[in-house]
């Protein structure tokens, strides 16, 4: 059929001599017979519910063994009316014929007979030679132009018929050998025509790709000119760089050798006037040391807290996905609760009838046997009153003929009831051997409805534990939101003691500025001796002056008296100290 549909298809497209659209009748046989063919051999994929049992799994393989065809299988997706795989399997052959590449297609379906193995069984036309017979008789068809609106048809509920009468031939067909011989010919040259413009665009293509080759091998010439460039520029400014880098060192080592000799004189002359100033800054130093450690200590600990809570927040979005998803995986689950509940109830409906149908049959079997075992007492009944007509018999011989005659008569009915009887019992066993064997078969579907039930009854036992699994993540939840409320209360407390640790530092500031009395003057801003007007050097150092704050020499400074701000002795200059003597003169009495 596939022979016939292909060759009067070809033969009446070049009668017709145009364009052929999807209303012409030997172009929808056509259809028809290719969608048989394919359906020929195909697996029947079963699920839970339903099975399946179409040609769009094979033709979608397409796609990953001939890239070309990505195009019309997305195509096929993008279009709007189509819901069924067999709607798209229709759509699919029609762009195939329109492209004129249905047979390059099916040519690597075919050389993949693994693949096939998977949709086809072992005997079907495809996984056969004859499928690759068909597959050389469609590259006959790349002589038709096909223009097929697929937007418009209804491809999914189309009734695949195909129309024997087309192909029966007639005597005018006999006589046409003459012109089919001229069609023939013809068609191979268009064949030929085809062939050669197809040679050429592979041509033309991989000309282009070569003129692309070439200028991308001139740009990356181009570029590997400019990086060699710009390595010998860093080559240079390298070398550059070392000898400048070699000049400093120089300088730097010249500028150490005389700073060390500053240094020692700067350190024997800061020993000497450092001793007075150790005893007063020790204990402001060790209290510092202690607010600094007990500061160190909370920022850590606020550290932690952070990070704490940081992990919290994660393994909260975590547990929010887990939980979104489980509700997910419990909504199918659900889902399937309730298939399986109208399969249970269907199965009871179906229980309860084959119950009742058990019950009438039972009924009927009782019956039967009250029926067998009232035959068997009119039996018994019989064989007692025929050894009674018996012993009458053999008493009545000697008596007379007549009663001979009539005992005999008597016998002959009494016999023809018995076979009757015998009959009835004979019809009897038989029913009864088809009532134990319909019993049996009932009994073996009751067997295979509990085994269903069974298994039902394992999957709501799992839906179970998988309820009782999600309480206990809620649990789980709520526990860890306890935990993150308990941690954000320990946060706040942390906040109130930095506070608190914040004030204490701001007084013992506020009691440094108390003993530092006025603004000091900075080293940089006095350069000669307020007093002696000297220069200061590193043989003459500068001192503050612990009352007014300027800054004096070794000399004009070298006198101590407890002030208001330190009842210990500090440094003062020699006015401050003669002031100072005054005013405790003039208080005493």
């Amino acid at each position: 059929m596939a022979k016939l549909s292909i060759k009067g298809l070809i033969e009446s497209a070049l009668s017709f001599g145009r364009t052929l659209d999807s209303d012409y009748p030997p172009l929808q046989q056509f259809f028809v017979v290719m969608e048989h063919c394919l359906k020929h051999g195909l697996k029947v994929r079963k699920s839970f519910l339903s099975y399946n049992k179409t040609i769009w799994g094979p033709l979608e393989l397409v796609e990953k063994l001939y890239p070309e065809a990505e195009e019309i299988g997305a195509s096929v997706r993008d279009l709007p009316g189509l819901k069924t795989p067999l709607g798209r399997a229709r759509a699919w052959l029609r762009l195939a014929l329109m492209q004129k590449k249905m047979a390059d297609y099916l040519r690597c379906l075919i050389i993949q007979r693994d693949l096939l193995s998977e949709f086809y069984e072992y005997h079907a036309l495809m996984m056969e030679e004859e499928g690759a017979v068909i597959v050389g008789l469609l590259v006959g068809l790349n002589v038709i132009d096909a223009n097929l609106c697929v937007k418009g048809e209804d491809l999914d509920s189309q009734v695949g018929v195909i129309d024997f009468s087309m192909y029966l031939k007639n005597e005018e067909d006999i006589g046409n050998k003459e012109r089919n011989v001229q069609i023939a010919a013809i068609l191979d040259q268009k064949n030929y025509v085809e062939e050669l413009n197809r040679q050429l665009n592979t041509v033309s293509s991989l000309h282009s790709r070569v003129d692309s080759l070439e200028k991308s091998n001139t740009k990356l010439i181009e570029e590997l000119a400019i990086a060699k460039n710009n390595i010998i520029k860093l080559q240079e400014e390298n070398h550059q760089l070392r000898s400048e880098n070699k000049l400093i060192l120089m300088k730097t080592q010249q500028n150490l050798e005389v700073t060390k000799v500053d240094v020692e004189t700067e350190l024997q002359t800061y020993k000497h006037s450092r001793q007075g100033l150790d005893e007063m800054y020790n204990e402001a130093r060790r209290q510092l040391r202690d607010e600094s450690q007990l500061r160190q200590d909370v920022e850590n600990e606020l550290a932690v807290q952070v990070s704490m809570k940081h992990e919290i927040e994660l393994a909260m979005k975590l547990l929010e996905k887990d939980i979104h998803e489980k509700q997910d995986t419990l909504i199918g689950l659900r889902q399937q609760l309730e298939e399986v509940k109208s399969i249970n109830i269907e199965m009871y409906q179906k229980l309860q009838s084959s119950e009742d149908g058990l019950k009438e049959k039972n009924e009927i079997i009782a019956r039967l046997e009250e029926k067998t075992n009232k035959i068997t007492v009119a039996m018994r009944q019989l064989e007692q009153r025929l050894q009674q007509a018996e012993k009458a018999q053999m008493e009545a011989e000697d008596e007379d003929k007549k009663y001979l005659q009539e005992c005999q008569s008597k016998s002959d009915s009494l016999q023809k009831q018995i076979s009757q009887k015998e009959k009835q019992l004979v019809q009897l066993e038989t029913d009864l051997k088809i009532e134990k064997e319909w019993r049996q078969t009932l009994q073996e579907d009751l067997q295979k409805e509990k085994d269903a039930l069974s298994h039902l009854r394992n999957e709501t036992q799992q839906i179970i534990s998988l309820k009782k699994e999600f309480l206990n993540i809620q649990d789980e939840n709520q526990q860890l939101k306890k935990v993150h409320h308990e941690q954000e209360q320990a946060l706040q407390e942390l906040g109130s003691k930095l506070s608190e640790s914040k004030l204490k530092i701001e007084d013992i500031k506020e009691a440094n500025k108390a003993l530092q009395g006025l603004v000091w003057l900075k080293d940089k801003e006095a350069t000669h001796c307020k007093l002696c007007e000297k220069e200061f050097s590193l043989s003459k150092r500068k001192h503050h002056c612990r009352n007014c704050g300027e800054i004096f020499c070794n000399a004009c400074s070298d006198n101590e008296l407890p002030l208001p701000s330190s009842p210990k002795p500090v440094r003062v200059c020699d006015s401050c100290h003669a002031l100072l003597i005054q005013r405790c003169s003039s208080n005493l009495p």
